[in-house]
């Protein structure tokens, strides 16, 4: 802090976290701990690259004022990051209740008798604030690495159970699918087995009589028996 005869200046010296194509602000914070109304006006060596937000007022006596200054968005670095722009903050006493729309050039005319405080500034480039690293689980606080190993052999001992049961509820629907197409087919069988069984017993039964008139020879109708003793075994298997 500058310890000047009207206003105390904080800092001495501007820093900016250079960064290209960005525009960079940093602020000062002048302090009047006089009885007196202190006028200040802000300057620099080279104007079109910053602007000075406010760049002149009045400063109440035993109060502060902040300052904004901000760098236009820069194409290119200086050479080593080493600048050599410079600001100079004058200030001077002026009638009490002024205000900023009360202050005029000639108030900081030196030749005009005035008593004019100086104070020079010198801007520095330092390095932007680096983004935090990101915390890997198992050094959170409250954690170790072996917990996040649990918990994350939990998460895949669930992904693995999750796939385990769609191929279950799969194969379920699958063999329900094979299951229904056999019983369907199964079914067919049984009724087209019925039928050839009640033809049979039809046929048997015109043998029957006929042999009884003497007409249709024994072995043809034992042949017949035969057939229809192996369809209703059939038919109870099914």
């Amino acid at each position: 802090m500058s310890n000047g005869d009207l206003l105390q200046i904080e800092p001495l010296e501007l820093q900016f976290p250079f960064e290209l194509k960005k525009q960079i602000s940093c602020s000062m914070r002048m302090s009047n701990k006089t009885d007196n109304f202190v006028a200040f006006k802000v300057k620099t060596t080279n104007p079109k690259k910053y602007c000075v937000r406010p760049n002149t007022g009045v400063v109440s006596p035993h109060s502060t004022c902040d300052v904004i200054v901000t760098m236009q968005a820069q194409k290119e670095a200086p050479p080593d990051m080493q600048c050599r722009d410079k600001f100079l903050l004058q200030s001077v006493v002026v009638s009490p209740g002024s205000s900023a729309k009360d202050i005029t050039a000639e108030m900081f005319s030196k030749s005009s008798g005035n008593q004019v405080d100086e104070c020079k500034l010198k801007v520095n480039y330092v390095p932007p604030p680096q983004p935090p690293s990101p915390v890997r689980e198992g050094s959170e606080e409250g954690s170790s690495p072996r917990a996040s190993v649990s918990d994350n052999g939990t998460t895949l001992n669930q992904t693995s159970d999750f796939n385990n049961m769609s191929k279950g509820v799969f194969e379920q629907q699958e063999s329900s699918s094979e299951a229904k197409a056999l019983i369907s087919r199964l079914t067919e069988e049984k009724r087209s087995a019925i039928q050839q069984n009640n033809k049979f017993q039809q046929e048997l039964e015109m043998l029957r009589r006929k042999s009884r008139g003497g007409g249709v020879p024994i072995t043809y109708v034992f042949i017949v028996c035969l057939i229809g003793i192996a369809l209703g075994y059939l038919l109870k298997r099914t």
